[in-house]
C-alpha cells in the first residue's frame, strides 16, 4: 500500500534486477493485482483437490511456546507480516499529518468529512441489519468501515485515466483517515484482555524508539531490536500486534537533517512498501480468503445478516455515508478541489466500498465460530467485487457525460 507516490527509479538498463522488482512492486496497479490474485489462489485452494493439505499449512503451528508465540502459519500472516503493512500506513499516516494534507486543515476539512461519514454509516447500517441477531452477529459492526486503498487505488489506476488529480488526493486523504479510524477501532473494540504491564513496557519501547528518531541513530542495529520488541510487547498486551507497526511509523521522523537525501520516513516508506505489497499483504489475502465453501450450508451462509449487514454496509453505507458527509461539510463552507465533481466524490465513495485487507483482519477479530466467520469473509469478497463494478460503471456515466458536452 502507499498513500502518496514514493519517489523511485524509472526503469532503464543501469538498474538492477533488485532495483527493477523494487520498482515493480511500487506500483499501485502490481500491488492491487497481488492482492487480488492471492485472494483467488486462496478461494481456489480451498475448494480445490489438495484443500487438506492447504488447510493443514495454514493451521501448521511455528514458534516458541514458552513465550506465547506458538501461532498457526495464518496467525503469523495476520499478526507479524501485518504489521509490515500497518508500518507503511503508519509512515504514511506520519508524513499526512506533519507536511502532507493532513498538515493544512482547511485543505483537509472535506476530506476528512467524508471519511468520517464514510465509516459511521456503514457501522449503522450493520448494526441496523444485525440488532435483532446475536451478540455475536452485532460484534461485526466494524468490518464494513475498513477501505483497502490498495485495491481501491489499483481499481483506479485502470479504469481511472483521465480523471483530475484531485480525486487521486481526494481518496488519499480520504483513506488516510479511514485507515486511522480502523486502527482505532481494532485497538479499542477488537483488543480483548489487557495487560498493563506489557502496555508499560511497549510504551517504554517505544519512547526508546522516539529517542533514537530524535539523535538521529540511523543503525538498524538499533531499531529491528526495537521494533521486534514493541511488537513482542504488543502481542503480549492482549493489543492486536499490528498496532505496533502503526505505532511504530507515527514515530518515524519526517524532516530531513542537512546532508541527507531523504528523510527516514521516506526511506523507511520506500524499504518496506515492496515487503508490504509483495509479500505481506498477499499472503494474509492468500489465507485469510480463503473460504472453504464445501464446508458450510451456502443457504445459511448467503442468508446470514451477517453477510448482509457488510454487503450493504460496503457496498451503499461507504458512498452514501461519503457522499452525505461531503455535501454536508460543503454546506458548512468546505469546497470541492479545482476540477473535482460531485459525480467524482461518488466514484470515490464506491471505491471505498472496497474493503478486503482490514476487513478481512477485523472479520477474524470479531468472530469466532466458522458460520459467522465464513458468513463476514463471503460478504467482505462479494462487497468488494460488487463496489469496484459500481465505481467501474460511474466512470463509464462519466465518460459519457465528459464525451456529451
Amino acid at each position: 500500500m502507499a498513500l502518496r507516490k514514493v519517489p523511485r527509479a524509472r526503469y532503464d538498463t543501469t538498474m538492477t534486477n533488485q532495483q527493477r522488482l523494487r520498482a515493480f512492486l511500487q506500483s499501485e496497479t502490481t500491488g492491487g493485482a497481488l492482492l487480488i490474485g492471492a485472494a483467488i489462489i486462496g478461494l481456489l485452494l480451498a475448494n480445490g483437490p489438495i484443500s487438506d493439505a492447504f488447510h493443514a499449512l495454514a493451521t501448521t503451528k511455528i514458534g516458541i511456546d514458552a513465550l506465547h508465540l506458538n501461532l498457526t502459519i495464518q496467525q503469523w500472516t495476520a499478526d507479524a507480516l501485518l504489521a509490515i503493512f500497518f508500518f507503511v500506513i503508519g509512515c504514511e499516516l506520519k508524513h499526512e499529518l506533519v507536511v502532507g494534507t493532513l498538515s493544512k486543515p482547511r485543505q483537509a476539512a472535506l476530506p476528512v468529512a467524508a471519511a468520517l461519514g464514510g465509516m459511521v454509516v456503514p457501522a449503522l447500517l450493520y448494526f441496523a441489519i444485525n440488532r435483532s441477531g446475536s451478540a455475536d452477529a452485532v460484534s461485526g459492526w466494524g468490518i464494513p468501515m475498513a477501505t483497502d486503498i490498495a485495491f481501491a487505488l489499483a481499481v483506479l489506476a485502470v479504469l481511472g485515466r483521465g480523471l483530475p488529480s484531485g480525486v487521486r488526493t481526494f481518496l488519499l486523504t480520504l483513506a488516510i483517515v479511514d485507515d486511522l479510524g480502523a486502527i482505532l477501532v481494532i485497538a479499542l473494540f477488537y483488543s480483548a484482555g489487557l495487560s498493563v504491564e506489557w502496555i508499560a513496557v511497549a510504551a517504554l519501547l517505544l519512547a526508546l524508539f522516539a529517542l533514537a528518531q530524535r539523535q538521529r541513530i540511523t543503525s538498524p542495529l538499533i531499531y529491528v531490536p526495537l521494533a521486534l520488541a514493541v511488537w513482542y510487547a504488543v502481542h503480549e498486551a492482549g493489543i492486536h500486534a499490528t498496532i505496533a507497526g502503526v505505532a511504530l511509523g507515527l514515530l518515524m521522523r519526517v524532516k530531513k537533517n542537512p546532508g541527507e537525501t531523504d528523510a527516514p520516513v521516506d526511506r523507511a516508506t520506500a524499504r518496506f512498501h515492496p515487503i508490504s505489497a509483495g509479500i505481506a499483504v498477499p499472503l494474509f489475502a492468500l489465507f485469510a480468503a480463503a473460504v472453504d465453501l464445501r464446508s458450510i450450508d451456502l443457504g445459511v451462509v448467503l442468508n446470514s445478516p451477517i453477510l448482509l449487514g457488510v454487503l450493504v454496509g460496503l457496498v451503499v453505507g461507504k458512498p452514501v455515508g461519503i457522499l452525505l458527509a461531503a455535501r454536508l461539510a460543503t454546506a458548512l463552507g468546505a469546497r470541492l478541489a479545482a476540477g473535482v465533481q460531485w459525480i467524482d466524490i461518488a466514484i470515490i465513495g464506491a471505491l471505498a466500498g472496497i474493503g478486503f485487507t482490514v476487513s478481512l483482519l477485523i472479520s477474524e477479530l470479531a468472530f469466532t465460530t466458522e458460520e459467522s466467520l465464513s458468513a463476514a469473509k463471503l460478504g467482505v469478497l462479494l462487497a468488494s467485487i460488487g463496489a469496484a463494478a459500481v465505481s467501474g460503471v460511474l466512470l463509464a456515466v462519466r465518460r459519457v457525460r465528459r464525451a456529451n458536452r
